[in-house]
């Protein structure tokens, strides 16, 4: 039996688990497992080293996919790869790790995903019609995919007024700084070192109608809470991004409290979910999807949601 490997935190919670063997029957790979490895938030590199060298060796493990480490496990690994594309390069991160010719490769496939995403929730020219800004709480893996996509991927018309950045970590700010300059060094973007929530409130309040509003922090289903209080008001027509689906997801229903009043467009993390592991599946298996191909397996897991919720 082959083995096609999930690299998170709690990976056993993760509706993959069940969603995986039916995705592999539809598209004939019913000789392959899916196999989670939990590991600890920002572990010791040679943990890192340690598992990949294992999927390095056995050829029986075809490939993973990261959550959570993504930028710990590349830096702590990035000897042992033996390609890095260029998200991966430009992003310090790897969400895929694939095999080809016997070969390791690291890929980031966050930026597509993202971006596929935000497309969806966003009209083309939103933010060139309204004039909003972003408000990026976590400054992550994820969170370095999101700029990316908005300051490069939607054109220079229709990128937001502000893109404001918060994480505890200076080291996370600083290693996303220099990414944006990367990407384009005029880019508006505000870098804040802060872990009280109070003071993402004050943030929150100063946006304006119509702007994004994303929890990358993990907090909801890596870590619990939320990073505003309960008493943080959304601005009016804002688009809240949960990344996470499962957890507790206290800022989903922070959002959901004001949808209604505030008319929010409340999201969670399903829509990154679905894009997320099909690209990291067209990698490991050398396989490419099309939209027809992607429906086809979105209505699948949501199958399977719909079972989980009415168990």
């Amino acid at each position: 039996m082959r083995t096609f490997c999930f690299l998170g935190v709690t990976t056993g919670g993760s509706l993959i688990m069940r969603i995986f063997p039916r995705w592999a029957e539809h598209l004939g790979l019913q000789d392959v497992r899916i196999a989670g490895t939990d590991l600890p938030i920002h572990a010791e590199p040679a943990v890192y080293r340690a598992r990949v060298e294992r999927l390095k060796a056995d050829d029986r493990e075809l490939g993973a996919l990261v959550t959570t480490h993504k930028i710990d496990l590349f830096a702590a690994c990035r000897d042992l790869f033996d390609e890095i594309d260029k998200h991966a390069e430009l992003c310090g991160e790897t969400s895929c790790l694939a095999k080809r010719d016997g070969r390791l490769r690291a890929l980031a496939k966050d930026p597509i995903s993202a971006g596929q995403s935000l497309d969806a929730m966003l009209t083309p020219g939103h933010f060139e019609r309204t004039g909003a800004g972003v408000l990026c709480l976590g400054a992550g893996g994820a969170a370095i995919a999101i700029a990316i996509h908005l300051l490069g991927g939607r054109g220079v018309a229709d990128r937001p007024e502000r893109l404001v950045i918060v994480d505890r970590r200076r080291s996370r700010l600083d290693a996303l700084a220099a990414i944006v300059r990367r990407v384009d060094p005029t880019a508006p973007v505000d870098y804040v070192h802060n872990e009280d929530p109070a003071v993402n409130d004050e943030l929150l309040h100063g946006l304006a109608p119509g702007s994004l509003v994303v929890n990358a922090t993990g907090m909801g289903k890596d870590t619990p809470g939320s990073p505003i209080t309960d008493g943080a008001g959304f601005p009016e027509r804002a688009v809240a991004w949960e990344l996470n689906y499962r957890g507790e997801l206290g800022f989903l229903h922070q959002a959901r409290a004001q949808e209604e009043g505030r008319a929010l467009q409340v999201h969670d993390g399903w829509l990154y979910f679905i894009h997320g592991w099909t690209a990291v599946i067209e990698e490991v298996f050398d396989l490419r999807f099309t939209g027809r191909d992607i429906a086809e397996l979105s209505a699948i897991a949501g199958e399977v949601r719909a079972e989980g919720a009415a168990a």
